[in-house]
């Protein structure tokens, strides 16, 4: 699902077809259903563990802080409101875990493989989209670098994760405009970047 277009989603309806399912797993962990919190680990482990590896350089610190969002999605399912997709909440619940665990730590920095990088949807829309088409994964990954944190992170949920910017203020804590405002700056960031070559 691509947030920015419009005319594919509608706040509010999911167009996942296992979004009903991921919500009646989820309702499921809540009365201490073991299975249905592997169903959901099956479904949304590697996302989980791709924002820890952001967040950290150390595997095993990343390994070790997906084993405690789950333990805390175990706890707290019940918590759910239903205002984002399952996979934001779990997102967000690991971008909790992870923060109050690195909390006080030096930054760290971030890795990114090309492989988790996807191509940027529809070329041709505008003058930011074309640079960005044209600029190979390693241009895009050292831009990426090039971005502020708190840029990188709505631009990795965003364009990596694929999700809707309702779901990326849910994990980041920030209101959806703020979502919207700093994907603007991104476009522009990393059409910037490339058009004067200050990656390479």
């Amino acid at each position: 699902m691509n947030p920015s277009d419009p005319g594919r989603y509608i706040p509010g309806v999911e167009i996942d077809t296992d979004v009903e399912t991921d919500r009646d797993l989820l309702a499921a962990v809540a009365t201490g259903d073991q299975s249905a919190l592997r169903t959901l680990y099956d479904r949304h482990s590697s996302a989980m563990l791709r924002l820890l590896r952001r967040l950290t350089s150390d595997i095993g610190t990343a390994e070790e802080l997906l084993q405690e969002s789950w333990l805390a999605v175990w706890r707290s399912s019940a918590s759910f409101r239903g205002d984002s997709s399952v996979r934001g909440w779990l997102l967000g619940v690991t971008r909790r875990q992870a923060h109050n665990r690195l909390r006080g730590k030096r930054p760290i920095l971030l890795a990114l493989d090309a492989e988790e990088v996807s191509e940027p949807a529809d070329p041709g829309v505008d003058v930011e989209a074309d640079v960005l088409a044209a600029a190979g994964r390693r241009r895009i990954l050292a831009a990426f670098e090039a971005l502020p944190r708190r840029h990188r992170d709505v631009a990795v949920l965003a364009l990596v994760e694929e999700l809707p910017y309702t779901d990326i203020a849910e994990v980041l804590g920030i209101p959806v405009g703020t979502v919207k405002s700093r994907m603007a700056k991104v476009r522009t960031r990393l059409s910037a970047l490339l058009i004067e070559g200050q990656v390479s």
